[in-house]
């Protein structure tokens, strides 16, 4: 689904919009949701660690990095064949886009054989495939789109105003770039943030205003509820109140109609009523399985538990048969 038509946003008018009556704010949204989505479909993603632990950066929030003592420890990337196995058995319950994850500043030239047989064997299954491995050349870009790769997540994680209160090993001019980068390639954008790192309402409106302006707004957008990790320096964070994540979420459903909008990292954290009120206000996806990379992720039977309370059933698979059997011929 494009993005191309969305309309340039103000900053003013997206906080005039987060600052709205809550039940005007979400009658909003769930109005645009419907204009663009089946309000009672959700999309399931399921996301591997193919390569743990030791990141050279410095993420404040992050239990892989290097700077930090959360007693992780380093993997080496994932043979293919596992990742193929595990993909399948994703594909079995449900998901319709698998998402493979590596703990790096950017993936080495080396990698780049066994990373684009991965996206090749996973899009053969017929799912989509998206891989965040940290920063992209152009050349990295192309030789992930030549293999199949659909999406791209690099998530901005908060404003421009905050992020070097997070992160110091990289800049947000980085993250834009490896952006462009994806874009230019033409692979999808999965980008968003995380929320409850000490950031004030105006980053949450800046990160979102930032996005919606890109030259085409991410595809798909994931927001994280942070979940304090022992060992980081976000560890004591004050967690954001659930109602301001719900707003926030609104507002991305607002500003980017198109966009599949995950509620993503915090579940396990969260009420059935706040995630009832997330889907309400327009979060049309979720992360299946029992981990996210490092961290616990509610397990299938109590999303299946939630669904059915809900009446919500599993987006449709994306027809990509056609394209996977390409794929598989090259």
């Amino acid at each position: 689904m494009s993005n191309t038509a969305a309309k340039t946003w103000a900053r003013d008018a997206a906080q005039a919009l987060y600052d709205l009556p809550f039940n005007d704010l979400i009658f909003r949204a769930q109005s645009v949701h419907r204009e663009h989505f089946d309000p009672n479909r959700i999309q399931k993603s399921q996301l591997l660690s193919i390569k743990t632990g030791g990141c050279p950066e410095d993420c404040g929030y992050c239990s892989q990095s290097a700077h930090h003592s959360t007693g992780l420890s380093a993997s080496k990337l994932i043979e293919v064949e596992r990742v193929l196995a595990e993909a399948h058995r994703a594909k079995e319950a449900g998901s319709t886009r698998y998402c493979m994850g590596a703990a790096w500043r950017n993936p080495k030239q080396r990698d780049m054989a066994a990373l684009t047989a991965m996206v090749a064997g996973v899009k053969s299954m017929g799912m989509e495939t998206c891989m965040t491995l940290g920063m992209l050349s152009p050349e990295q870009a192309l030789e992930l789109k030549r293999a199949g790769l659909d999406y791209y997540n690099h998530n901005l994680d908060t404003s421009e105003r905050h992020y070097s209160e997070i992160i110091t090993t990289r800049t947000y001019a980085d993250r834009l770039d490896t952006l462009a980068n994806v874009r230019d390639a033409g692979v999808k954008i999965c980008s968003g943030g995380i929320l409850g790192m000490g950031e004030e309402a105006q980053d949450r409106i800046d990160m979102l205003v930032t996005l919606a302006n890109l030259p085409e707004p991410p595809e798909s957008m994931p927001i994280n509820m942070l979940i304090p990790i022992e060992g980081t320096p976000l560890a004591d964070a004050e967690p954001i109140e659930p109602l301001d994540f719900v707003r926030t979420i609104a507002l991305a459903r607002i500003m980017m109609p198109q966009s599949h909008v995950r509620l993503s990292a915090g579940r396990t954290e969260m009420s059935d009523e706040t995630q009832a009120l997330c889907f309400l206000a327009g979060a049309n996806s979720i992360f299946s399985g029992d981990t996210l990379l490092t961290t616990d992720n509610p397990e299938d039977d109590v999303d299946a538990v939630l669904f059915r309370k809900l009446g919500l059933k599993p987006e449709e698979p994306v027809m990509q048969e056609a394209v996977a059997s390409h794929v598989a011929a090259e």
